[in-house]
């Protein structure tokens, strides 16, 4: 024990150390995303357009997982051990950081849909609530991304079927119909919805046919730029099976699709666009096409979003030189170009025409920055202006649009101007009327109200209810055990020797020895668990990340409950005594870590969101002021975000602890500069009054969240002793194994595990 007693100050002194580094790093890097948040909700970036990340902060134990699994930088980050949405219009709905989340606290949705009158109600298996038999698949339903639309076409496919009751796999459509009869499913839009509902409708057997109004497969894909990257995670395709690549551009995947459909024969009809449709009185679609009539029992719906090109209603719009897409930057060189819009096809588009030979790119936007772009292009963007590549002017709009010119009024908020470019192309990228009307038309609702409710995920099993059932009844069962043969447990380990159960119950024998190597077994099986987690060679393993924290805390728990069966329930002044021990130790960091550790970031959190909360009412106070003609309103509100954010995440804990101290000062000397400001320019005292009010209670709240995240770095080490005692453990756990069959071999078993010499 002497080595183990010299070795302590060492490894305490050496933790604390690092703890006081990580806590250094750890403060810039919430800072960081404090100032990102703070930035975002400036800019209104922070809300997202479609999907969204729903962290559950009950769950959240800070791993990181999803901020370093998601591939839009920017759209999670780390703010007092918990992850937070910063930038969620970045979001495009990969779902990445929901399958990696260990703890399942993390759940992709379409945010708050109270409001939201831009999306279809739906079943849950896609159905329109009030018209039986016709399905929205894709963009419609508000989720864009091209994996989860082959996932919504496959399952309406597979819904129809159920309901007609047939499950037929072979590929061969029943001939048992009249030729006259209505199809079973007539698919509208060839996109990877609809090419996949075709498919999967053709791989069961159903009669069905797929519509396009263009002239080839693709839908909205078609339509994006040359050699876009439009793919970058795997999807399954009925008929074809796993796409052999993980990431396509926009030729590829095309060209994929073309193959796929005519090598399986798919029903299709291009250059065949729905004008309307209804459904009579037999529960038959009748939907009105270009080229004729056509009756099906059930509709899928896979449009896209973006519908009609949005036009900006200014007189020359309608001349040859004005388009509302871009398929080959390349085809546009030596010209003077402008594009309009602010969103990401507008950027990738300015920039795609700003890096030909002999182009003068102008972009214009209504508003006063970017607010809505993905962290690459909003990079790529800057530097293109810094290079002087391209041109862009802000709060701007098209007042006209001739032959050889374009006139722009600028200073939309402000003091207007015009100017005058001369020009040969305009690019419009204003968005495009999605086909709402059409759906409407046809009896789909758009009312919040006739939305299903959220699915009830509470109490739903996922494994670690189980998990912890069957340790309880292992638990109850060793100690019945102990219970049983307590004349042997309740000698000391010197007299246990002249036991007659000594022989099978001690370490090295039969019964001690099996849960000794049973315990080394359960952590080959926990440490996997670093490997499930790890990038790189995560993915080849199977099962979800969920399923193995599930995994790792069973395993943990019950090799510590075999370690007290092998160790005979005694800690000897060994290298096994030891790693008991440590292992307990592990066992205790880790419950902390995993179920009680979340209170506090949570507590700070919370109290981010009630600061965010008053931050936002004094900004409409400060507002109404500024509308007024008093500048007043944007006094205070600088005033105040400087006091709430002044040393909240200094480094060193001297300097934190002085700005608390010195902050009292510095809270009454504003208040008492912003009310004698106040009554200089006439605020009315019951405005000046709350207004006083509300920032003193949001420097309150500033302190508290710095409280509880002080609070929260001191537990916060529960992770950094889990981690290098676990390293310990594992390192004396193979050491005592050594020692074990060392000495076994020089003396028998006699002398095996804890018996040593």
């Amino acid at each position: 024990m002497n080595w183990i007693l010299a070795l302590i100050p060492v490894l305490v002194l050496a933790l604390f150390v690092l703890a006081l580094f990580r806590r250094r790093e750890e403060a810039r890097g919430y800072a960081q995303s404090h100032r990102e948040r703070f930035n975002a909700k400036q800019r209104g970036s922070h809300k997202a357009r479609l999907q969204y990340p729903d962290i559950d902060l009950s769950k959240c134990i800070g791993c990181g997982a999803c901020v370093r699994a998601c591939p839009e930088e920017g759209v999670l980050s780390l703010l007092h051990g918990q992850a937070v949405v910063v930038h969620g219009a970045r979001c495009v709905g990969h779902g990445r950081c929901a399958d990696v989340c260990p703890t399942a606290g993390i759940d992709l949705t379409l945010g708050d849909l109270a409001d939201r009158n831009d999306l279809p109600a739906l079943e849950e298996n896609l159905e329109a609530v009030n018209v039986s038999g016709l399905y929205v698949a894709g963009e419609l339903t508000g989720f864009a991304l091209v994996r989860t639309a082959v996932t919504h076409g496959t399952a309406v496919a597979e819904a129809v079927a159920r309901q007609r009751g047939h499950h037929n796999s072979n590929g061969h459509q029943h001939d048992t119909h009249d030729a006259d009869d209505p199809m079973e499913l007539l698919v509208v839009g060839s996109g990877p919805a609809g090419l996949a509902c075709g498919l999967r409708a053709k791989e069961l057997g159903l009669r069905s046919l797929m519509i396009e109004q263009e002239d080839r497969i693709g839908g909205t894909v078609a339509g994006y730029p040359r050699r876009k990257m439009v793919m970058t995670q795997p999807v399954d395709l009925p008929l074809h099976g796993r796409l052999p690549k993980l990431t396509y551009q926009k030729e590829e995947l095309i060209d994929l699709w073309e193959e796929v459909s005519q090598t399986n024969d798919l029903p299709l009809r291009t250059g065949v666009r729905m004008i309307d449709f209804q459904r009579n009185s037999q529960g038959t679609f009748i939907v009105t096409t270009t080229q004729g009539t056509l009756h099906a029992k059930n509709l899928c719906l896979a449009l896209g979003r973006r519908g009609t090109p949005r036009k900006l209603g200014a007189p020359g719009e309608d001349l040859p030189k004005v388009s509302y897409s871009l398929l080959d930057a390349e085809s546009y060189q030596g010209r003077r170009v402008l594009v309009i819009g602010g969103g990401d096809s507008a950027i990738e588009a300015a920039l795609g025409l700003a890096e030909q030979p002999g182009n003068e790119v102008t972009l214009s936007y209504r508003k006063k920055a970017f607010n809505r772009l993905k962290a690459r292009n909003e990079k790529r963007i800057q530097q293109a202006i810094k290079q002087n590549r391209l041109d862009v002017i802000f709060e701007s709009e098209v007042e006209q649009i001739e032959p050889a010119e374009v006139l722009l009024r600028s200073g939309v908020n402000g003091n207007t101007q015009r100017r005058t470019l001369a020009n040969d192309e305009v690019f419009i990228f204003a968005g495009g009327i999605p086909p709402f009307s059409l759906l409407e038309e046809g009896g789909v609702s758009f009312d919040p109200n006739d939305r299903p409710g959220p699915s009830d995920s509470t109490g739903k099993n996922t494994g670690m209810l189980t998990a912890l059932v069957i340790l309880l009844v292992c638990a109850a069962a060793m100690f019945g055990w102990v219970t049983w043969y307590r004349a042997y447990y309740d000698l000391s380990a010197t007299v246990r020797a002249g036991s007659p159960e000594h022989g099978w119950l001690r370490p090295a024998g039969p019964l001690g020895l099996t849960f000794g190597v049973l315990a080394c077994v359960l952590f080959i099986c926990n440490l996997a668990y670093l490997v499930r987690r790890s990038p790189k060679w995560g993915r080849w393993i199977p099962g979800t990340l969920k399923q193995w924290m599930s995994g790792h805390i069973f395993t943990g728990l019950l090799a510590f409950l075999c370690v007290l069966f092998h160790s005979g329930f005694t800690v000897r002044d060994a290298v096994g005594g030891h790693a008991l021990v440590a292992l307990a130790i592990v066992v205790v960091t880790g419950t902390i870590g995993r179920y009680l550790y979340a209170f506090i970031p949570r507590a700070a959190n919370g109290r981010e969101m009630d600061l965010d909360d008053l931050c936002s009412q004094l900004a409409n106070i400060s507002s109404q002021w500024d509308r007024s003609g008093r500048g007043f309103g944007a006094k205070v509100h600088l005033e105040v975000d400087a006091l709430i954010h002044a040393g909240r995440w200094r480094p060193g804990f001297l300097s934190r602890l002085w700005a608390l101290v010195s902050g009292q000062f510095r809270l009454r000397r504003v208040l008492h500069n912003l009310r004698a400001q106040g009554q200089q320019d006439d605020i009315p005292t019951e405005e000046l009054n709350r207004t006083l009010m509300l920032a003193r209670k949001a420097y309150r709240l500033s302190q508290m969240a710095a409280h509880y995240e002080e609070v929260r770095a001191v537990l916060s080490s529960w992770r950094y002793m889990h981690r290098w005692l676990a390293l310990l453990m594992v390192l004396l756990t193979a050491v005592h194994v050594v020692t074990a069959i060392w000495y076994a071999e020089l003396g028998g078993v006699s002398v095996v595990i804890g018996d040593g010499p």
